[in-house]
């Protein structure tokens, strides 16, 4: 994939590749997130725009995810610099099938053992088989769930 390039920092870019996901899910019957909740203002107030990683070809923005360096939300007892935490690692739809998810994992659990940290952790949604299947096969560990906002996550981490 020599000819995907990635940045950082370009929340602009990565609420498009959001928000197009979110309607393709949508239009097939499986929500994830509401699109009001991925325009660029929205996600500052909860990712700051240094976390965001985006794949592009080109001019065209292919996948993102972010990266945090605390969770407390998801995962409220550990440590400072205990991991990484990915959030929205999201595929544009026009780009789906071309191993995008797996080079920007790959890439963020590069970066969490850069920084010096141990872990690469994420929380999904526990009723979405897929998802938590492309995890697994990555080789992050199912470390419990629990319910978050009236939502039922499942906990996974990766070694890095």
């Amino acid at each position: 994939m020599s000819s995907v390039t990635l940045t950082t920092g370009d929340d602009v870019a990565a609420s498009g590749v959001l928000i197009a996901a979110a309607l393709h899910l949508k239009a097939r019957g499986e929500p994830l997130w509401p699109e009001s909740s991925l325009t660029p203002e929205r996600l500052a107030r909860y990712y700051p725009p240094a976390g965001w990683r985006v794949a592009w070809r080109g001019d065209v923005a292919l996948a993102c995810l972010c990266l945090l360096d605390a969770d407390p939300l998801f995962w409220p007892e550990d440590a400072p610099q205990e991991a990484l935490y990915l959030h929205k690692l999201a595929v544009h739809p026009d780009t789906r099938g071309q191993g995008l998810s797996a080079l920007l994992l790959q890439e963020a659990a590069l970066e969490t053992a850069r920084r010096g940290r141990p872990w690469l952790k994420l929380d999904t949604a526990t009723g979405r088989p897929k998802l938590r299947a492309l995890y697994e096969n990555f080789g992050f560990q199912n470390v419990g769930e629990r319910t978050v906002k009236g939502f039922d996550v499942t906990l996974y981490r990766l070694p890095v």
